[in-house]
């Protein structure tokens, strides 16, 4: 059955709270060296905020978080200029931290919605604790419609369902896990490894393990022959990602491999479901959406130690693919499940409220 790697159970993991505000500054827990090692990035401006997100110091809704706290810290610097400037200040702010990394649409939506809250403020004052309170509020939105997705999505799994993963769906995983014990449902984990930062092996087998759940960890190689059935690791029922982005045509931007592994499952017969707390109203199709390519080199290299031969110098890197809407099964939402051609309909239902 391979090595099934298990926990005491802790409702809490650690990356549940990745992101800290202390008053001065922000502290990021560094993602590319956990959990061998815990370590802490302190940024004291926005820009440098922008950097550690451009760095992969965090990565999945760690942007989120840390947006939103660069853009606490930068209302806290502002609180002495005229409001004019601080309102300047802010927006640049917004624009360094929504352009950090172009796919994952996290920091725009938390930048978008602290601006929308300053505009037409007519003092510092006001403009600051308008910023806080849309930091505030926007941080347990999201959190909100995290559980939201852990129960429509609980709700489409059997009780003991083995479920293939890919790369760290971050608070959607973690609420998901605790959206399963709520309904008494207990799920068999299989996570691939993803290459080649090694988010799964490092961060989402880490944290699934820390939650006491049995989980799998595989080679990303390995998907399309764990999803074919006839293997020691007995049948997927289910694969299951957080998605980055989700065009309103119903594509799926998510890490690079989540397209095998939809296509392997779809010719296998095993569902995909993918959560997002929103489509993108602004992407009609996946064209519309820019894919991150990162520099080739990080690919000849795992964890900042060569891996390739020094004779191999050209190297591709898409931070993230895009899976047509033939190969989703189901995009669960804070609005329900829809079909991928369907998504579009989720502007068309009562809000339960939105980050941008």
């Amino acid at each position: 059955m391979g090595i099934c790697m298990t926990t005491d159970r802790t409702d809490d993991p650690v990356l549940d709270t990745s992101v800290l505000f202390d008053g001065s500054e922000v502290r990021i827990l560094d993602r590319r060296v956990f959990p061998q090692t815990i370590s802490w990035v302190s940024a004291s401006s926005a820009e440098e905020v922008a950097a550690a997100i451009r760095d992969m110091v965090t990565q999945s809704s760690g942007p989120l978080f840390a947006a939103f706290a660069a853009m606490e810290l930068t209302a806290h610097q502002v609180a002495a200029l005229p409001v004019d400037e601080a309102l300047a200040r802010l927006s640049y702010a917004g624009g360094v931290l929504a352009t950090a990394r172009p796919t994952n649409n996290h920091p725009r939506e938390a930048v978008s919605r602290v601006l929308e809250a300053v505009s037409g403020q007519r003092s510092t004052a006001g403009v600051v604790e308008a910023a806080l309170e849309a930091v505030h509020s926007g941080q347990e939105l999201y959190r909100a419609r995290s559980r939201t997705l852990g129960r429509e999505t609980v709700a489409l799994l059997d009780d003991g369902a083995s479920i293939l993963t890919h790369c760290w769906m971050d608070t959607y995983l973690i609420e998901l896990v605790r959206s399963a014990r709520e309904a008494g449902k207990s799920f068999r984990w299989i996570a691939t490894e993803t290459r080649p930062y090694l988010q799964g092996a490092r961060l989402t087998a880490h944290t699934l393990a820390e939650m006491g759940e049995r989980v799998t960890l595989i080679t990303d190689g390995m998907g399309a022959a764990a999803l074919a059935g006839d293997t020691s690791l007995g049948r997927i029922d289910a694969l299951v990602t957080a998605a980055d982005r989700v065009s309103l045509d119903g594509a799926v931007v998510n890490k690079v491999g989540t397209l095998g592994l939809a296509v392997a499952a779809a010719a296998f017969g095993v569902p995909f479901y993918a959560l997002v707390q929103a489509p993108d109203r602004d992407a009609a199709t996946a064209a519309d959406i820019v894919v991150e390519e990162r520099d080739p080199a990080e690919v000849l290299s795992t964890l900042g130690r060569r891996t390739a031969s020094e004779l191999v110098t050209s190297a591709w890197y898409p931070a993230f693919d895009v899976t047509p809407p033939r190969f989703v099964t189901g995009i669960v939402t804070d609005r329900g499940v829809f079909a991928p051609g369907a998504v579009g309909d989720y502007y068309a239902l009562t809000p339960s409220g939105a980050l941008s």
